[in-house]
């Protein structure tokens, strides 16, 4: 069973950085896509930040030039730095592991962004 474990999440003043990391329970394969997504109280889950095979990033517009997601595969473990933070960032944050048709989720950690 393969499992993912988040942690990071917080209460920020706007302006403010956060960090989150997600550790998955096994090897992270050359195949895999690793990921960001959240979800606002409301609204939809939205894809944040992806690390593709071949290693290429992608980012959702409202974020670009202050978030960056990035790995350290001898950690099985996968970032995502968030600066610059707005309150609408506000959501919860769930780390997604793609590995060819499956999709792993982490348990959720709560991003909160004062203003």
């Amino acid at each position: 069973q393969v499992q993912l474990v988040e942690s990071g999440g917080g209460l920020v003043q706007a302006g403010g950085s956060l960090r989150l990391s997600c550790a998955v329970s096994r090897s992270i394969f050359r195949l895999d896509t690793m990921a960001w997504y959240r979800q606002a109280p409301g609204k939809q889950r939205e894809l944040v930040a992806a690390i593709i095979p071949g290693g290429s990033t992608n980012y959702v517009d409202s974020v670009k030039g202050r978030f960056t997601i990035s790995r350290d595969n001898p950690k099985n473990t996968w970032y995502l730095q968030m600066n610059s933070l707005k309150p609408e960032d506000t959501a919860v944050y769930y780390c997604n592991l793609k590995s060819l048709t499956v999709n792993y989720w982490g348990q959720g950690t709560q991003v909160t962004v004062s203003s």
